[in-house]
């Protein structure tokens, strides 16, 4: 039997990050929903909670590799096509979308550089990569902190891993950085990249 971690199970992933928002995630969540455009692919949606902040001017698809989820983000913006599946194996043709959108995903995903290879390989010519995501901490001491906590924490969420060094795999996959979109807090990061 698998044992499921909190974002498996909609009503405690979305209590969670509720919270969360209210204390100021949610001001960067909107800003990365805001900036989208076209045919936008929100990688990892979850339970769905970009999907109402989008501008009526995009067409968005979510995708997502956990069914209870996907139920809870069709219910947060019906008529959204919605998809299983895995950020290492898009189900998408090549360049079709303009935006690629990632909120707290990439700390999740079992093969980064995967990941970001068919994030490259999705994107249209000229397209752009929103990343809202938590990252390795810079300090010695934070960083060895998460290290410790990264087996038990991974089990407990059912797949983040908090010293993930998610800014240096983006840059490893040949993705540079809009530093005008980049802002940092403590270990979240939000930014705009393109291929």
């Amino acid at each position: 039997m698998t044992v499921r971690g909190i974002e498996q199970i909609p009503a405690l992933y979305d209590a969670g990050l509720g919270l969360l928002e209210a204390t100021g995630l949610g001001r960067w969540r909107l800003w990365l929903a805001s900036g989208a455009k076209g045919r936008v692919l929100d990688l990892g949606c979850g339970t769905g909670r970009n999907l109402p902040l989008y501008d009526a001017a995009v067409r968005p698809f979510g995708l997502d590799p956990c069914v209870e989820t996907l139920q809870a983000a069709r219910r947060r913006r019906p008529g959204v096509p919605i998809v299983l599946g895995a950020a290492e194996r898009l189900p998408f043709r090549p360049g079709a979308f303009d935006t690629v959108v990632s909120g707290l995903v990439f700390c999740s995903v079992t093969d980064p550089a995967r990941a970001f290879a068919e994030v490259r390989r999705v994107l249209a010519p000229g397209g752009t990569l929103r990343m809202l995501e938590h990252v390795r901490a810079t300090t010695r001491l934070h960083a060895r902190l998460q290290d410790a906590l990264q087996p038990l924490w991974t089990r407990f969420t059912g797949g983040c891993r908090p010293n993930r060094d998610t800014e240096a795999a983006l840059l490893s996959a040949r993705f540079q950085v809009d530093d005008v979109s980049r802002r940092a807090s403590g270990t979240m990061r939000r930014l705009v990249a393109r291929p």
